[in-house]
């Protein structure tokens, strides 16, 4: 069966249905080795879940995906594409030795910083364009390297913590797919398409047995997470650099506040919850529940009705994005910054107001001589 039979829509449908089959097969068999092995995640006072559950979901979405890349891209049309996969290959080994032993948070810095150098440097995968920011349009070599490093770094990290309830970092990944791949594919970017459909499929299965499987629930672990925010982020920078030439009906004059919006609940939380610690003179990477997640468990919510109100919201910032999309990409940040720190503070004061309601002492407990 040779590849050129195959018509583009073909190969985007090809992409997402073998990422699907090959992680919805891979996984059951993933759980049976984690039980064997105890590679498992117990409940403790920072996690939200009640039971003890497998990790590693992430090797079935990190193999789905990139043998579906493998069987359905054309990689002679992406010259980036083999050092995207020696890339993600350093990622995936980060995730999995932090699931298996632990590494500390300076070794992983340092891999994913390894891992970036390797797309930007070797790939070519690099910021080139402001799109306008602050009147900057093209940048230096130097400053895109810069700021390519930061955004990587930044948007696999902002999955990474996003990952604290079930589906919650899974379902931000697959809309954020959806809607980058989306625009490929009405661009004719379709190598880029495919690997989005590849991402969703894969991530889809394991969105399946994370949210709705009873006997075998898995949780994706630092190797899913870490994998996801880092070829997305890829995914973002190539968004932009593209945008720049597309006329007509899908140009997108604010590339890089659109790509924001995409992602703007891990990347907004992330900010706020780095701004506040640091605030409190606490590191940044210093583990606590003050994500907006934990806010809204703390209200009451489930755990499935939290990632829909946080992918409802996603959503709906998405759509925002695109019908704003000819604004400038100053005030299109505004809209969306000023956006989310609206619907942020509403579930963090009703948490807390919740909880200083608890901690007041009833009537019955107070004396009446005082």
């Amino acid at each position: 069966m040779r590849y050129f039979i195959f018509t583009d829509d073909m190969r985007v449908a090809l992409g997402f249905s073998l990422a699907l089959f090959i992680s919805l097969v891979l996984i059951p068999s993933i759980i049976d080795i984690a039980r064997a092995k105890s590679l498992v995640d117990a409940p403790n006072s920072r996690t939200s879940h009640v039971t003890t559950t497998p990790t590693l979901g992430g090797i079935a979405i990190f193999i789905g995906s990139v043998i579906a890349f493998l069987m359905s891209v054309n990689v002679t049309a992406i010259p980036s594409f083999q050092y995207i996969i020696a890339s993600l290959l350093v990622i995936f080994f980060i995730g999995f030795k932090d699931d298996i032993i632990g590494i500390s948070p300076y070794k992983k810095l340092l891999g994913q910083v390894f891992a970036a150098l390797i797309v930007i440097e070797f790939g070519g995968i690099i910021l080139t364009n402001l799109h306008g920011l602050f009147y900057i349009y093209p940048i230096t070599y130097n400053f895109g390297l810069i700021l390519s490093l930061i955004t990587i770094i930044g948007v696999t990290n902002c999955f990474n913590l996003m990952d604290g309830i079930d589906g919650l970092s899974a379902s931000l990944s697959i809309l954020a797919c959806a809607a980058f791949g989306t625009w490929f594919y009405l661009t004719g970017h379709f190598e880029w398409a495919i690997l989005c459909a590849g991402i969703i499929g894969a991530t889809m299965a394991f969105l399946y047995f994370n949210l709705f499987s009873r006997n075998n629930k898995i949780f994706m672990g630092d190797t899913g997470s870490l994998f996801l925010g880092f070829i997305i982020s890829v995914i973002a920078i190539k968004f932009n650099e593209s945008s720049v030439s597309v006329t007509g009906l899908y140009a997108v004059q604010a590339a890089p506040a659109v790509s924001v919006g995409f992602l703007i609940v891990p990347i907004f939380d992330t900010l706020r919850v780095f701004v506040t610690r640091m605030v409190k003179n606490k590191p940044p990477f210093s583990p606590d529940r003050t994500h907006i997640h934990h806010y809204l468990l703390d209200l009451g919510f489930s755990h499935g009705k939290a990632t829909l109100i946080l992918t409802v919201t996603s959503l709906l910032f998405i759509i925002t994005s695109l019908v704003l999309k000819d604004l400038t990409v100053f005030w299109l940040m505004v809209v969306l910054t000023s956006a989310a720190s609206v619907l942020s503070f509403i579930p963090i004061y009703m948490a807390t107001t919740k909880t200083r309601e608890r901690k007041k002492p009833s009537e019955s407990q107070v004396d009446p001589g005082h």
